[in-house]
């Protein structure tokens, strides 16, 4: 593999504050993290037809290999297959890695046991969902936890992977607290995607944005640059106080 090479990842993130509402009303929404791996509410899947819109008119005649890579939780799973439908009448397959979940150890943060969602989506690949998926508090589940090293670690290590791969294109459907606060330091607002160019540089995998979605494809996110790892725990609350 050529240092040199640069492939267009696309990252967009799921509607995951929709998915934790109580309520779908944009006023005075009540927000319940306990609910265990939401899925998307009414108003999360009609964020995805605008989202699959963009997507489809943006890279529909784009030619060469691509993948699509989840979050194997229930929402961003939907917001797979809501968004990207055309991609899978291609015969393009979403495959699931841990590495791409949320930050948290809340419940609304915690994916269901890989028996159950697989269950529940047969056309995902799971054959290389980690073992250990959807633990982040036990010493096995400590690359997941929610912690400043264990959080940018993983975004580092999902970002070599993504380098690693022999497409042209990868459409990566994570989540916005994950992907501003370890990954590309970058705001995600609901259902919008940025597109980023990756390349090795001297402290590992760099991204850098197209300019064409400095303020989200849709422009639904903020211009503002978000350091890596900000304010995130050295250890992870939950673990360690108890419930947050």
């Amino acid at each position: 593999m050529s240092l040199l090479r640069v492939e267009t990842i696309i990252y967009f993130a799921s509607c995951k504050r929709e998915g934790c509402r109580t309520s779908t009303h944009q006023r005075g929404a009540l927000y319940n993290y306990t609910i265990h791996d939401p899925p998307l509410t009414h108003h999360g899947i009609e964020q995805c037809k605008a989202l699959r819109q963009s997507l489809e008119k943006r890279f529909s005649s784009e030619q060469g290999d691509m993948a699509i890579i989840a979050s194997p939780m229930r929402r961003t799973i939907q917001t797979a297959q809501l968004a990207l439908p055309w991609l899978l009448e291609k015969g393009v397959k979403i495959e699931a890695d841990a590495d791409w979940q949320e930050n948290s150890a809340k419940p609304c943060d915690t994916g269901s046991s890989a028996t159950l969602i697989q269950s529940e989506f047969p056309g995902v690949d799971f054959s290389t969902v980690d073992s250990v998926w959807p633990d982040k508090t036990s010493p096995a589940g400590r690359p997941y936890a929610y912690t400043r090293e264990s959080i940018l670690a993983r975004g580092q290590r999902g970002l070599a992977k993504l380098y690693n791969r022999p497409e042209k294109l990868v459409f990566v459907i994570s989540h916005s607290g994950f992907l501003r606060l370890g990954v590309v330091g970058w705001w995600f607002f609901n259902s919008d995607y940025r597109i980023f160019q990756l390349s090795l540089g001297p402290l590992g995998v760099a991204v850098e944005q197209d300019e064409s979605t400095l303020t989200g494809g849709l422009g639904l996110s903020w211009e503002t640059r978000v350091e890596l790892g900000f304010e995130l725990p050295e250890e992870d609350p939950v673990v360690e106080g108890g419930p947050a």
